[in-house]
């Protein structure tokens, strides 16, 4: 495998590409609100956005899609005051030719980060954690552990190695992609390395920090994680089509997913492939529908309290231009959330606060166009139309 492609193997994404205590602890309401008219067309009607601006949408991203070599793309965009837009182009199975849809599930990487700092900032809320707390108090064998705190982790500045640049843990998964892994595996892989720095000095995109947070949840709540995140967080978000998956299980309609991250570089169909490797990283699955629900929830903090809500959006720079990163959150040129990518499917969900706009990005490929990953590609030609001030700056995402 070449050296480039191992290094952004399985980042399990960042944008640029579970959990918790008792609901009503928690600031959020225990029913939430209507979500829409249905999940389909009816969110959108087709007079959502003036006509002219459909049409720019429609050739900006169908020009990406073709020239990034994309299969499939599904779009999702809310701005309230303008209208909204809803529709997906090409295919979602390369075989059959099946059309792509605006109502099927996917995998969505590492914005599975999301929920998963949020069952923790629940907890915290709740007085049972400490951002400041040190992962040893918690988690026994982790290198600088009594150093590294829960808020290095979230923000990517615990100087932990990543797993998943581990090359044996990349000759291992890719040998075997349905196989399962632990979370204490996973792990392994990466303590047999020395931290690439001190903690809080650098940010440093790894999955190793929420592996980490997510063994801090079941710590303390006693349950699993993805018990956690469907009873303390999905369910009061109302997000019916969301979960966290318990192995390679995928609910139907979902597109085929595409990935060259393969020993060989070839392209596969990699839709079930075991996830299990990414867990509190990368592991969840939802589709557009529910995805643009949690981009408002997560950007103004609903099932948060608003001091801790503060503290996730106290963004640091990454390095990255136009990208700063909180706690398991990014601020990409105004637009707030996160980016997912996994082996085949790609998403993006962001809020623009200023503008209210959401914006719920969805492919069925992870193959680089350029050297860059084809979420940002589709997700900048989308905010160069309807957002020219606020333009998606770019992944994060470990190359």
């Amino acid at each position: 495998m070449r050296p480039a492609r191992t290094r952004r193997l399985f980042a399990a994404a960042v944008l640029v590409a579970s959990v918790l205590a008792p609901v009503a602890a928690a600031p959020a309401t225990a029913e939430p609100a209507p979500y829409g008219a249905s999940y389909g067309e009816e969110e959108c009607p087709p007079d959502g956005f003036a006509p002219e601006l459909t049409a720019r949408l429609d050739r900006a991203i169908e020009d990406v899609r073709v020239q990034a070599g994309i299969p499939g793309v599904a779009v999702g965009v809310w701005m309230p005051g303008k209208g909204c837009y809803l529709k997906a182009t090409g295919v979602a199975d390369t075989a059959t030719r099946a059309p792509m849809t605006t109502d099927g599930y996917v995998r969505i990487g590492s914005e599975t980060k999301t929920f998963t700092v949020t069952a923790l900032l629940q907890l915290v809320d709740q007085g049972r954690v400490g951002l400041d707390d040190p992962i040893a108090k918690y988690v026994a064998g982790v290198p600088n552990g009594a150093r590294i705190t829960l808020r290095h982790l979230a923000e990517m500045r615990s100087g932990l190695f990543p797993y998943t640049s581990d090359p044996e843990f990349i000759r291992t998964l890719l040998s075997d992609p349905y196989r399962t892994f632990t979370p204490q595996e996973v792990l392994a892989y990466g303590y047999r390395h020395d931290n690439t720095s001190d903690p809080g000095v650098r940010f440093q995109y790894s999955n190793s920090n929420l592996v980490l947070l997510g063994l801090v949840v079941e710590k303390v709540t006693g349950k699993r994680l993805a018990d956690v995140i469907h009873q303390r967080v999905l369910r009061p978000a109302g997000l019916h089509r969301t979960l966290f998956p318990r192995g390679a299980e995928f609910p139907e309609p979902h597109p085929r997913g595409y990935t060259n991250q393969t020993l060989s570089g070839a392209v596969v169909d990699a839709t079930d492939w075991n996830p299990s490797w990414a867990w509190a990283a990368g592991a969840m699955i939802s589709d557009l529908h529910d995805l643009r629900r949690w981009a408002e929830i997560l950007a103004t903090g609903r099932l948060l309290s608003p001091a801790t809500q503060e503290q996730r959006l106290r963004t640091l720079p990454t390095g990255f231009p136009g990208t700063s990163y909180g706690l398991g959150i990014l601020d990409t040129n105004g637009w707030i959330g996160h980016n997912g990518s996994i082996p085949g499917y790609e998403t993006v969900t962001v809020h623009l606060p200023s503008e209210k706009a959401t914006l719920v990005i969805m492919l069925n490929t992870d193959v680089l166009s350029g050297g860059q990953e084809p979420s940002t590609l589709v997700a900048r030609a989308v905010t160069q139309v309807i957002t020219p001030d606020h333009v998606y700056a770019g992944s994060v995402t470990p190359r």
